[in-house]
């Protein structure tokens, strides 16, 4: 049986560890979303993962509607990313690009136009903007011939993050974004060949993935999924059938892994009744497979031991520890995380995380 300590070969990349680093938002770009200096620290920092996987970076100014978060669609944005991937490569760790098209759940004051979504639906709650936080905006249904454009983005963006030096790439179809809104029938009312069926709904999961693995290589490309329960107002009616499909196309286009956020009835970062799908997921997916959400070492050794996953992706437990598979080895206290600055601009909360030798001195 594996160990958490133990090394997983995930596509191309040699993972030491099966603890991944979980994309986290954490809006230290500038206001044009190009990355700055202090990503590097950060970054470098969290090197000991067996993965990191970057906060979650825009394909596009129609598709990136949080303040201050990275992008990749521009030569600008790779090139400052290239400090950050080689910051990483220097201490010894790998890292992927998560890559983002939040669909409705953005404002137009910040993206400069109106949220493009499934259908013609408007996300719960406030959008976070540069004003402050405002209530989500009416999104327009994507037209069937604006697809091959967005598709085109995820592809450049995927160009642009190898040429960034990244090891590879995760299109983020969870949470409630743009993907995730064409896969779930609460969101998606469409009548065309990307709505109805369940076929028709993981279409443009399949053709976004299959489009970035023909430019990169299987071995370069995961996905991130959140199978159960309400994610920003995104839910299904049956996600078991949907995301045995959503894995049977991941399967057969041959991905390097697949994470899965599942958060529970008691999460502490949103929490749900609908039963975990992995276990279901897991039938139909041979590849690694990664779970998510307010996992500790025990629980992730028994998910490990039996068979049900070959990794766990820790968040916020990574933002606080910069060393954290260190602290888990040796059983060490944890640093708890100062939630007022998770999105904050500067150092506090980001990159003054003490590890263990500086806590001791």
């Amino acid at each position: 049986m594996a160990n958490l300590f133990e090394p997983v070969q995930l596509g191309a990349i040699h993972a030491p560890n099966r603890m991944l680093m979980a994309p986290l938002t954490r809006g230290r770009a500038t206001r044009d979303h190009v990355p700055t200096p202090i990503m590097a620290d950060y970054y470098r920092q969290r090197a000991s993962a067996g993965l990191i996987i970057s906060e979650a970076t825009g394909i596009s100014r129609q598709g990136l509607g949080w303040p201050y978060a990275p992008g990749l669609w521009s030569d600008e944005q790779a090139a400052a990313w290239q400090p950050v991937t080689a910051a990483v490569h220097e201490a010894g760790g790998r890292i992927v690009a998560q890559l983002w098209h939040m669909g409705r759940v953005v404002h137009s004051s910040v993206t400069g136009e109106q949220p493009v979504s499934a259908s013609a639906t408007t996300g719960p709650g406030d959008a976070h903007t540069y004003a402050g936080k405002q209530p989500y905006e009416p999104a327009r249904p994507l037209a069937i011939e604006e697809i091959p454009g967005v598709i085109a983005d995820y592809v450049h963006a995927a160009r642009n993050a190898i040429a960034a030096g990244f090891d590879g790439v995760q299109i983020h179809a969870a949470n409630g974004y743009l993907i995730d809104q064409f896969l779930r029938d609460g969101s998606n009312h469409r009548d065309d060949s990307y709505g109805g069926s369940i076929e028709n709904r993981v279409r443009l999961l399949r053709e976004v993935t299959q489009a970035v693995t023909d430019a990169l290589g299987a071995d370069r490309v995961s996905v991130r999924l959140s199978p159960n329960g309400d994610s920003q107002g995104v839910d299904d009616s049956n996600p078991s059938a949907l995301f045995a499909a959503a894995a049977e196309v991941l399967q057969q286009i041959g991905i390097a892994f697949l994470e899965l956020r599942e958060p529970g009835p008691d999460g502490t970062f949103g929490r749900t009744d609908v039963p975990r799908q992995s276990p279901v997921i897991r039938r139909h997916f041979s590849g690694p497979l990664i779970l998510n959400s307010d996992y500790d070492l025990e629980r992730a050794q028994q998910d490990l031991d039996s068979g049900l996953a070959d990794g766990v992706s820790f968040g916020r437990a990574f933002l606080a520890n910069p060393d954290l598979p260190k602290r888990l080895q040796i059983n060490a206290p944890l640093n708890s995380p100062n939630l007022a600055t998770l999105y904050s601009q500067g150092a506090e909360g980001y990159v003054d995380y003490p590890a263990l030798e500086e806590a001791a001195a």
